[in-house]
């Protein structure tokens, strides 16, 4: 395998080049050919990706978080060079939804891992979302959630050790002044019509880590799934929290679960957009289902339910 390796050194609540930049010798001991990359701001992980594949490489190994991933996708999509994740973001949402080992006291060696994962796994194609001219490979949001991120981002490593716990102190100070806004939202051929807090549009079952918000989506049906929040002040808000923490949010009246291929989200009074977690844009917005457009690296032994199309291809060429 002739991969490139894309370290962010920015990614994580700690430095992790030591630890990165053994995992170089590791996979050149396995007989890959590694080349190192480095990031020094927005857009760079996109760049150096794009030459990943300009210069015929099968692989792009991103070594972050999930905004790193997100910036590799912009430079993979509608090619055949893969997708391999060196997980050490905070988050680690496409790294959970892979089944990829992470950071933990039984994880001490978790790159060493990943790597192995790599060097094992299978090749895939699945789908991404497009907003304009930008992919997204797990999600958008419309509404509370990106105003969230729209106040957290970006985030110091001091803030980044405060992991979950910093989202939620933003969550809560968010939540006290947001309200719903009403909202026209088109999928596919439906119009609807609700006063909203949050419009998920989703290519994966995971949200924020821990949150599998969207059960049934699958990485390569050609789908997005949309969940919708709807609501009018703080109140709806904590009954939708209090709803997800049980896992009865789908069964009441208050949040509708929709599948489509294209969403238009338009409102009274614009709302932020995020894609995979980064402020982007703000509404009226359109997002559209690029099929199969990416090549992932996943492991040997990931759910098959994550999947419509069974067949796999080694990652090794």
């Amino acid at each position: 395998m002739k991969a490139m390796l894309i370290f962010n050194p920015a990614a994580g609540w700690r430095d992790w080049r030591e630890e990165v930049l053994e995992i170089v010798s590791y996979l050149g001991q396995q007989g890959w050919d590694v080349t190192w990359r480095e990031t020094w701001g927005p857009g760079d992980a996109t760049t150096f990706a794009r030459e990943a594949v300009a210069r015929g490489y099968d692989a792009a190994l991103a070594a972050g978080g999930d905004g790193t991933i997100s910036e590799v996708v912009n430079g993979l999509v509608g090619t055949e060079v893969a997708l391999g994740v060196l997980p050490i973001g905070t988050g680690n949402v496409w790294a959970r939804e892979m089944g990829l080992p992470l950071w933990g006291i039984i994880h001490r060696h978790f790159l060493e891992e990943a790597a192995r994962a790599l060097m094992e796994g299978q090749r895939r194609q699945v789908d991404v979302g497009r907003a304009g001219q930008h992919y997204f490979l797990l999600w958008a949001g419309v509404g509370l959630d990106a105003k969230v991120t729209e106040v957290m981002e970006p985030r110091t490593r001091a803030q980044k050790r405060w992991g979950a716990l910093a989202y939620a102190v933003a969550v809560a100070a968010v939540t006290r002044d947001f309200e719903g806004t009403l909202a026209t939202i088109t999928i596919d051929d439906q119009v609807l019509q609700e006063q909203v807090i949050v419009v998920l549009i989703s290519n994966v079952q995971l949200y924020g880590g821990m949150l599998r918000l969207t059960p049934q989506a699958q990485l390569d049906d050609g789908l997005f799934d949309v969940c919708i929040f709807k609501g009018h002040d703080w109140t709806s808000t904590l009954g939708h929290a209090t709803a997800i923490l049980t896992g009865q949010y789908l069964n009441g009246p208050e949040v509708a679960y929709y599948r489509g291929q294209r969403v238009v989200v338009e409102t009274a009074i614009p709302l932020p957009v995020q894609l995979d977690g980064d402020p982007i844009a703000v509404t009226p917005i359109e997002l559209e289902v690029v099929p199969k457009a990416l090549t992932i690296i996943i492991p040997g032994d990931m759910p098959e339910e994550l999947f419509v199309n069974q067949r796999v291809q080694s990652s090794q060429k």
